[in-house]
């Protein structure tokens, strides 16, 4: 068993913003459905699209958005997420997994065309790259865990020059499962995370209740998310995570 601590980051909204990315193949996914969004270009993301990214969990989910946005009213859809998603699947007569389809051919189909393009609209947080790469000296090794597909996720690592001990893609399974499998084979020093939802699943699952959970400030995460975070779950802020990591909350 290798015994160097394990650290498990997820991807988009705590590695890369890939905001610019998701719009853009939400709105091509639309295309495949005869659902193009009316009035709105692949090119810049609209504020909504923007203000709702926190409430996503599954990329199906944003071509739903894209699709609902040049009607959709944001505070509706921020106060009743699942209700509204519930009733704009159903007028349109769409399954998840249709949506899914569409959105995985949107990002084939661009990154074929056109790779670089579709790499640059995924940027790094400021700091992220050089701070991974520090870890090392650190005597620690690093993970990524994502809802991604792992082909996409190593696509982007690689172009980016950065190598994680091991990449779990949305393939792999549930985060918590995952994470199960991985404190098997390493010491789990912590998990990085942007969706308070998954850190509390994680922190609730036998075995992993004593797994430090850590909220990152810089991503994607509703207004309510910082506030009242339960035991075992820290607020991660930018200065904090360049800090040595003896001194992480």
């Amino acid at each position: 068993m290798n015994h160097r601590p394990l650290l498990v980051f997820d991807f988009d909204g705590v590695i890369v913003d890939g905001m610019a990315e998701y719009w853009w193949s939400a709105w091509h996914a639309c295309l495949r459905l005869d659902a193009s969004p009316t009035g709105l270009t692949p090119d810049r993301v609209p504020d909504a699209f923007r203000r709702l990214r926190p409430w996503v969990h599954h990329g199906w989910e944003m071509v739903l958005l894209a699709a609902e946005l040049p009607v959709l009213d944001p505070q509706v859809w921020m106060q009743s997420y699942d209700e509204a998603q519930a009733l704009a699947l159903q007028r349109h007569g769409w399954e998840p997994e249709q949506l899914q389809a569409a959105l995985d051919a949107s990002r084939d189909e661009s990154v074929r065309q056109n790779r670089p393009a579709w790499l640059a609209l995924h940027r790094p947080f400021p700091g992220l790259v050089a701070r991974l790469r520090q870890l090392e000296a650190e005597g620690v090794d690093w993970a990524v865990l994502t809802t991604k597909t792992q082909a996409f996720t190593a696509e982007l690592l690689n172009s980016l020059g950065l190598h994680p001990w091991r990449l779990d893609g949305r393939e792999a399974g549930a985060k918590p499962q995952v994470l199960l499998q991985l404190q098997q084979q390493r010491t789990l020093c912590g998990f990085v995370e942007d969706r308070r939802a998954t850190l509390e699943a994680v922190r609730s699952t036998p075995g992993l209740e004593r797994l430090p959970c850590f909220l990152v400030s810089w991503g994607y995460l509703r207004p309510q998310d910082q506030s009242n975070l339960p035991p075992g779950i820290a607020l991660l802020h930018p200065d904090r995570f360049r800090a040595p990591l003896a001194q992480w909350p």
